[in-house]
């Protein structure tokens, strides 16, 4: 497996640093948060841990927000990959896919659905709730990559077809980091009282 490029190494943790991850093959430096071009979420910051509310802990979780900067002039599309970078002797596990996103300056909302979105590792077009067991952590990558053509993918494409689609039409391209340790599923643990029940 090839290794991870220096321009990209540099802003990531070791744990996520996989060489597999989409931006490492669709991006370079010369791309890489061109026109100071930036993804963030209201919900975290960078390096900071996944709410429970995002994850598989959670029973009511949803996709947590994004907002990003305006990419450089002549961006047509945006696209979004979510990605799974613990483990190095496997491909990084697709935890969401996403395009049909205007070449601006925008947001998605917690919860939002995407206007397009293709399969995720699991092969349903959702964000995949990380769901890592109690005690351990894993390692999310999210990209964003602005595209000088727009796409004309249809939703449920893979990652393969994706990748495959925006080669070559990077713009400019972004990551934001979130680890996320497991923890007992929220209602784990709770014990009613004998004296609860009339």
């Amino acid at each position: 497996m090839s290794t991870l490029p220096d321009w990209l190494g540099s802003v990531l943790p070791e744990p996520a640093r996989h060489p597999g991850l989409a931006i490492a093959t669709l991006g370079d430096e010369r791309s890489f948060a061109r026109g100071e071009f930036k993804l963030t979420s209201p919900a975290f910051e960078a390096g900071e841990e996944l709410d429970p509310c995002f994850t598989a802990k959670e029973e009511d979780a949803v996709a947590p927000p994004l907002e990003w900067t305006a990419p450089p002039p002549g961006s047509q599309e945006l696209v979004v990959i979510v990605e799974d970078a613990t483990d190095p002797s496997s491909d990084p596990r697709a935890h969401w896919l996403i395009w049909g996103l205007a070449g601006q300056r925008g947001k998605l909302l917690e919860g939002e659905v995407p206007p397009r979105a293709g399969k995720n590792a699991q092969g349903n077009s959702e964000w995949l709730l990380p769901d890592p067991p109690e005690g351990e952590t894993r390692h999310y990558v999210f990209q964003i990559f602005a595209t000088e053509l727009p796409l004309t993918l249809m939703p449920g494409a893979s990652r393969e077809d994706l990748m495959t689609s925006i080669k070559g039409f990077v713009t400019a391209c972004a990551v934001l980091y979130a680890p996320f340790t497991g923890v007992p599923p929220a209602d784990e643990g709770f014990e009613f009282d004998d004296d609860d029940i009339d």
